[in-house]
């Protein structure tokens, strides 16, 4: 459980894994909200909507994107994603990519940047 009501904010493009790690996470009892930048032209409306104490930025590459979630979108329509998410990716206090990780190691690496903040007292790990 966390020590503290924070606001964890996880942004990325569709098929990162947002989702699961925004799930896994309230689970551990946090405040986390998928922010969903990649679809807006207001570069920051991570900031404006969610105000997080801290960001997780997760990325996916355009195959893998495709293949966990079975889109039928351009690379076109991917790097239109990422470049909404631009401003995010340079403001987060954490990115992963999240290509050859397991859900599992996604939240391991989020749990370990909530550790080092003091804002997880690992008893639930």
């Amino acid at each position: 459980m966390c020590g503290q009501p924070i606001v964890v904010g996880v942004v990325g493009p569709c098929g990162a894994g947002k989702t699961t790690l925004v799930g896994a996470l309230r689970r551990l009892g946090f405040n986390a909200r998928h922010i969903a930048q990649e679809h807006s032209y207001v570069p920051s409306m991570w900031q404006r909507i969610s105000h997080p104490d801290t960001l997780i930025y997760l990325h996916a590459s355009y195959a893998t994107t495709v293949q966990r979630r079975k889109l039928s979108w351009s690379v076109a329509e991917y790097e239109e994603q990422i470049k909404r998410l631009e401003h995010a990716r340079l403001h987060a206090n954490l990115y992963i990519d999240t290509d050859e990780l397991t859900p599992q190691e996604v939240l391991d690496r989020a749990i370990f940047h909530l550790k080092n903040l003091g804002w997880f007292d690992g008893q639930d790990d």
